[in-house]
């Protein structure tokens, strides 16, 4: 055992078993790690801990545990999308669908005490497509089920579609807010 200096006090090292005369001892490495050949990397050497092989996924993709908050999100806007490109057909044909996190001045809203807006959208003009951008967090909040989330997520991208077909909303889809408690 050595002693190293520290500013601390003194700490205890145990030394590295070598032969002496062997290169070990010459270079000080009881690994006997020359530098000549790769070495594995910091991920390579953990992972296969105790020998029992790599570590796999916790879940399987297929399984709905191994998606994300923002993939399962994703997959009901896409949902009510088809919804309304079934009801609609051709005027939906025109329009893009773009989920963000949160809108860009949440912050002047909030210092204004307004309502954060659960989505916004944008009409079709000649040189661009329609947009409507739903906004995942806001959203997420209100909602305290996954049904209530499908059904806030629904009828949310139903008023921005009214908006850009200059319809009301109860004439975009006939289930609008039929149970929603807003």
């Amino acid at each position: 055992m050595t002693f190293m200096a520290n500013p601390s006090g003194f700490s205890i090292r145990p030394e590295p078993m070598t032969e002496p005369g062997t290169p070990e001892a010459a270079t000080g490495n009881a690994a006997g790690y020359d530098g000549g050949g790769p070495r594995r990397s910091f991920r390579q050497r953990r992972r296969n801990r105790h020998g029992r092989g790599l570590r796999g996924d916790l879940l399987l993709p297929t399984l709905p545990g191994a998606r994300t908050r923002a993939e399962r999100f994703d997959e009901l806007v896409m949902e009510s999308a088809d919804r309304l490109s079934d009801l609609w057909g051709q005027p939906m044909e025109a329009v893009d669908f773009g989920v963000e996190d949160i809108p860009a001045d949440l912050e002047r809203l909030l210092g204004t005490f307004e309502r954060a807006p659960l989505g916004i959208h944008r009409a079709a003009t000649a040189g661009r497509r329609g947009l409507i951008t739903i906004y995942r967090r806001p959203i997420e909040q209100l909602a305290d089920t996954d049904e209530e989330l499908r059904d806030i997520i629904h009828e949310v991208i139903i008023e921005q579609a009214a908006g850009i077909l200059n319809v009301a909303p109860e004439a975009v889809d006939p289930i609008y807010r039929r149970s929603r408690r807003l």
